[in-house]
């Protein structure tokens, strides 16, 4: 079983400030699940930004696009209540059987050699993600966000991984599978710091690192943006194969063609189904293949990639989606989303255990009250009776896991009080909403 690192490592592995006989070691289940202990540096690090753009007057990171990045980022998590990670299983697999060379797993020459060679796959799966569709349908997910704040490094897609999980099977030819795994958690853990607007530039470190600067114009949808600066860690891939390109003007954050919705769920899949439309639209196989692996700007007559002269200029003043709730809605979803949170925490060190109709049973809860929370957001008609539905299925599991390794009794009980109030509520605001549709209709 993997130990738990010490906090101050915890927080130093943010930034890759680790050393290799620290962080090596002779078997995959024996590396620190790093991401997991990083949950409470997140969450400080995201209110220390929200308290350093007060104190300099920026705006403050809006409640439903922050919530809905991290819906996202759990949502990406889930299929580990379901099974083994199935990246790490098939590349030790193919380590096991098909490795070309024998190297020591506690070589500090062999840690940095993999940190090269994960930085340097990272940057060629990056770039893969922006130039073939079928990829991009995974990426959009976390560029998504109008916003750019700590919150917005969350905002992951659930399915990237199994794309990414074929570039990085190279490694497993001569890399240990331990060292892999390290340095993939690292990579992606290194990526969090730099989704603020809080720090400008970090002085000649900025030739070497991929820093807040450079990745805020991979983020942007500028025109001078797009496809640029595709770094993990290292900047210095950019900058080799001629992708780098330097903050100019204000970058302005999201997708070429911003969403209007808060649904995560919706937000996973939409580009897959706007595939799926041009499969269809299409008259030939060539251009139906096309439309799939190549780039998402490609259109018949095109270049790969599309063409930078189709890229619209941004619009001034920048209008950004912001179907906004009332404070005490707002209040509501942000106390109902921290116990969807809670509850995820406590299961986690549970998860080896669970059976799979149980871990099914969670990843429908979760999925289901992740889009409630957006329905609400989004001013859904269905959405006070999605709520209530959910309070009241909470009402029931609350009361069932009285007293067990989840739940003492008297936490169980709050837990219980607290959706047997909102089942009311929302009951209520079902009852009053369906009324209103009612007299609108017979007046219609």
């Amino acid at each position: 079983m993997a130990t738990v690192r010490p906090p101050l490592q915890t927080l130093r592995a943010m930034f890759y400030a680790v050393t290799p006989n620290e962080t090596s070691y002779a078997t995959w289940e024996e590396v620190p699940n790093f991401v997991d202990e990083a949950v409470p540096y997140f969450l400080l690090f995201m209110v220390l930004e929200s308290i350093v753009l007060k104190l300099k007057g920026k705006e403050l990171p809006r409640i439903n696009d922050g919530l809905n990045s991290v819906s996202h980022g759990l949502l990406s998590t889930l299929h580990s209540l379901l099974f083994r990670p199935v990246e790490l299983v098939i590349y030790s697999w193919i380590y096991n059987n098909w490795r070309l060379v024998e190297l020591p797993w506690d070589s500090p020459w062999v840690w940095f050699a993999a940190f090269l060679l994960t930085d340097f796959l990272y940057y060629w799966f990056h770039r893969i993600s922006h130039e073939s569709n079928i990829v991009w349908a995974s990426h959009q997910v976390h560029h998504s966000s109008e916003e750019y704040n700590l919150s917005t490094a969350l905002r992951q897609s659930a399915m990237q991984k199994y794309y990414s999980m074929f570039v990085y099977f190279l490694m497993a030819l001569a890399v240990p599978t331990p060292i892999f795994y390290v340095h993939q958690q690292f990579n992606l853990l290194y990526q969090f710091w730099i989704h603020t607007e809080c720090i400008n530039t970090i002085g000649p470190l900025e030739y070497i690192l991929n820093t807040p600067s450079h990745h805020r114009v991979h983020h942007g949808r500028n025109p001078y943006c797009i496809d640029k600066n595709y770094a993990g860690t290292l900047i210095v891939w950019d900058r080799l194969f001629n992708t780098f390109r330097a903050e100019g003007e204000k970058v302005v954050y999201g997708l070429v063609h911003p969403n209007t919705f808060w649904n995560p769920l919706y937000g996973q899949a939409v580009h897959y189904l706007y595939i799926l439309g041009l499969v269809k639209e299409h008259k030939t196989i060539g251009d139906k293949i096309s439309a799939v692996v190549k780039g998402p700007g490609w259109s018949p007559g095109k270049p790969w990639t599309g063409l930078l002269e189709d890229i619209p200029e941004v619009e001034q003043p920048v209008r950004k989606y912001n179907s906004d709730l009332p404070l005490w809605a707002n209040v509501y979803v942000v106390l109902h989303f921290l116990l969807v949170i809670a509850t995820s925490s406590l299961v986690a060190p549970y998860k080896r255990e669970l059976g799979f109709l149980t871990g099914l049973g969670l990843v429908l809860f979760f999925v289901y009250s992740l889009t409630v929370f957006g329905a609400l957001f989004d001013h859904r008609k269905y959405s006070s009776l999605m709520e209530f539905v959910r309070c009241v299925i909470c009402v029931a599991v609350a009361h069932h896991v009285r007293d067990t390794a989840l739940f003492t009794l008297s936490v169980a009980g709050v837990v219980e009080i607290i959706f047997l109030a909102s089942a009311v509520l929302w009951g209520v605001l079902s009852l009053l909403q369906y009324n209103v549709h009612m007299i609108t209709k017979k007046v219609d």
